[in-house]
């Protein structure tokens, strides 16, 4: 198959890398000192460093050359320039199937991913889904063993992507649960950022367990208020995700906790890390809709509280565990 990948970060590298073996990938950038600079060096220093990038694979920043014998595209942009890819590829090839990888909500509508998609596509939809799950950039590259869900409305669509993205060290699993998929695959970053906090503190494993389990709880109510499904919840995209973002070091939201905790600014992890951290953009979205949907997030607002109302990690902490005592399954 011959596949457009958009976005050439981490994660879309790592992707055109382990999909390269068995199919024809294309890896666009906006920026094209960035192409030229992989194409001259066979690698993504800013992004994935220590990786070949293959030499089947075509790398441009012209995005019409991307797209133009593509039979699908994978949209792996930061969610604050999903619409603008959209809308370009309308522009190029707007019949093309697509699938993103993108995990978040727009920060000015709060909207999830396929809402964007719907409002962009607003006179024929193309099919489409969303690729999410447990998977860190460098294991993909590397060709390690990760399970993913692509989770689409098509059924037909969803299947035979799958079956053709899927190989031993990369498994796909569908889903029709979109809302469910992009619901945990946004919110699991805010919690890890709490998670990163508590480990920075010295709080120990039994507050991170404790820590993933309430998230988890906090992810199922915001996802089902928004239309996902319980079960998807428990799956890759939920508690999976959860699970590895939350105690993987590789976790750039796990980093922020971590460097929070240290007393280090918000500015200065954000420059240090010098990738997107999307949780740090996903808190207030998702503490918005919570509060739309009469939604109980207390984790989600704890993180808000440090990243936007200059309240300490510690202290942010200490009102979470001082909260009254209640039943489990609220």
């Amino acid at each position: 198959m011959r596949i457009a990948i958009l976005g050439a970060g981490a994660w879309g590298s790592a992707l055109a890398i382990n999909l390269s073996a068995r199919h024809q990938i294309s890896l666009w950038t906006k920026d094209s000192d960035h192409a030229t600079e992989m194409q001259r060096e066979q690698t993504n220093r800013r992004f994935l460093t220590n990786f070949t990038l293959p030499q089947s694979i075509q790398i441009t920043a012209v995005l019409s050359e991307a797209l133009d014998a593509a039979e699908l595209t994978l949209i792996v942009v930061p969610i604050v320039g999903f619409r603008d890819t959209l809308r370009s590829v309308l522009k190029c090839k707007p019949e093309l199937p697509i699938l993103w990888g993108c995990k978040g909500f727009e920060l000015e509508t709060c909207h999830l991913p396929h809402q964007i998609v719907k409002q962009e596509y607003a006179e024929k939809l193309p099919l489409c889904g969303v690729l999410s799950g447990p998977s860190f950039a460098e294991e993909v590259a590397r060709g390690l063993p990760t399970a993913l869900t692509l989770a689409s409305t098509e059924v037909d669509f969803s299947q035979t992507i799958a079956s053709e993205l899927h190989h031993s060290r990369l498994r796909i699993y569908t889903s029709d649960d979109v809302i469910g998929v992009e619901t945990g695959g946004a919110i699991k970053n805010v919690i890890t950022i709490a998670a990163g906090i508590s480990d920075g503190i010295g709080f120990g494993h039994n507050a991170r367990a404790a820590l993933i389990t309430r998230g988890l709880m906090e992810i199922t109510r915001l996802g089902l208020g928004l239309g996902g499904d319980m079960k998807t919840f428990m799956g890759l995209a939920g508690l999976g995700d959860l699970i590895l973002t939350c105690t993987g070091d590789l976790s750039r939201n796990r980093q922020v906790g971590l460097m929070l905790a240290a007393g280090k600014t918000l500015n200065d992890i954000l420059t240090e890390l010098g990738h997107v951290a999307e949780g740090v953009y996903t808190a207030r979205s998702a503490l918005e809709l919570g509060m739309r949907l009469h939604v109980d997030m207390p984790i989600t607002r704890a993180v808000c509280s440090i990243l936007n109302e200059d309240i300490s990690a510690r202290e942010a902490v200490e009102v979470l565990l001082n909260r009254e005592q209640k039943s489990e399954i609220y």
